[in-house]
């Protein structure tokens, strides 16, 4: 016994631990290695494009932009004639309509006659009363009469700015980028305008919009530097939509406003993703993939769009498969999500 607990018993620890040693070290590496030739030797995913199918469905061109209530600009009255102010017939702050008399001016009038012979030769001729015919310049259309630059006695000459006639109405507009431009090529003459926190979503009249003169543009504050991680189709023009304010709706210039622009709508057409065509207006091209996976460049035709699918009038047929991200187009595909896409940062 006693050889067996001093040399035999040692000895058999000995060999259990240097078994287990050995396992463990097989656990740590010989088994990860393994794993990782057999993950390189047969790929766990295969990537193939996404696709999208032609559906119908229903589309409705909806434009919602941010703008702003402003105040109409006030109308300039001009001197219809040279002379002297004679009479003013208005007040600053009067409500005026269109033809209001707002002053007279007295415009001297040249004789043509010649003077009758004095009684006496040898005097002097009595010189003739300065003769003058009476011109009233009227308000150019209603509203509140801003300011009024004239006095007595003062002389003005024709085109002279001498008042402005606020019309004391409302409109609100918004800026337009590249895409809502397109998408408004028809804009209708009505929009539904709502101004957080005040009344109620109402309909604004005389729908317009319109570009500034080139030389009036701004100068660009950024110094000619354009983003390249810049969607080109969320940039402004400087072309803008604004609308009339009801008579009765209590907004005031300054505040903010979401103006909703509803372009025409279609129901039961041919529908694809924005993403899977080229082109946006008109005309564009799209990739139809057939069961083995190759894909045919493709012209269609195109009609309404929402922003998120657009209507195609010709050149598909119900039910064909496409790419749903159109190689060459404007949206970058994410390369850390299958059929994902981003803006740029």
């Amino acid at each position: 016994m006693g050889v067996f607990r001093t040399i035999v018993f040692p000895a058999l620890r000995l060999v259990v631990w240097a078994a287990i040693a050995v396992a463990l070290l097989w656990l740590a590496f010989g088994r990860g290695a393994a794993a990782e030739r057999e993950a390189a030797a047969s790929p766990s995913a295969v990537l193939e494009p996404a696709t999208a199918p032609v559906v119908r469905g229903d589309v409705v061109n909806t434009v919602s932009l941010t703008g702003a209530v402003a105040a109409d600009p006030s109308t300039t009255v001009k001197s219809t004639a040279a002379g002297e102010v004679g009479r003013v017939r208005a007040e600053v702050g009067q409500a005026v309509e269109k033809g209001t008399p707002l002053f007279t001016v007295l415009v001297p009038v040249e004789e043509t006659a010649a003077a009758p012979a004095a009684a006496d030769p040898a005097a002097a001729p009595a010189p003739a009363a300065p003769r003058t015919r009476t011109v009233t310049v009227t308000a150019p259309g209603p509203g509140t009469l801003a300011t009024l630059d004239v006095l007595p006695q003062q002389q003005v000459s024709v085109g002279q700015e001498v008042a402005t006639v606020s019309p004391g109405t409302l409109s609100v507009s918004a800026p337009l980028t590249q895409e809502q431009q397109f998408r408004l090529l028809a804009p209708p003459t009505t929009a539904r305008v709502t101004v957080p926190g005040g009344p109620d979503t109402f309909e604004c009249t005389g729908l317009r919009t319109g570009t500034p003169e080139a030389s009036t543009t701004a100068p660009d504050p950024t110094g000619g530097y354009v983003d390249p991680y810049a969607d080109p189709a969320q940039s402004t023009t400087g072309a803008t939509v604004s609308c009339r304010v009801p008579d009765g709706v209590q907004v005031f210039a300054g505040l903010s406003a979401t103006v909703d622009v509803t372009a025409g709508s279609a129901t039961g057409v041919l529908l694809v993703p924005v993403t899977a065509v080229r082109g946006r207006v008109g005309t564009g091209t799209v990739w139809v993939t057939d069961e083995t996976g190759a894909q045919t460049e493709t012209e269609v035709t195109l009609g309404l769009t929402d922003g998120t699918n657009v209507e195609v009038t010709g050149g598909l047929e119900e039910g064909a498969q496409v790419l749903q991200f159109a190689p060459g187009s404007d949206q970058l595909s994410d390369p850390y999500a299958a059929g994902g896409t981003y803006g740029g940062y």
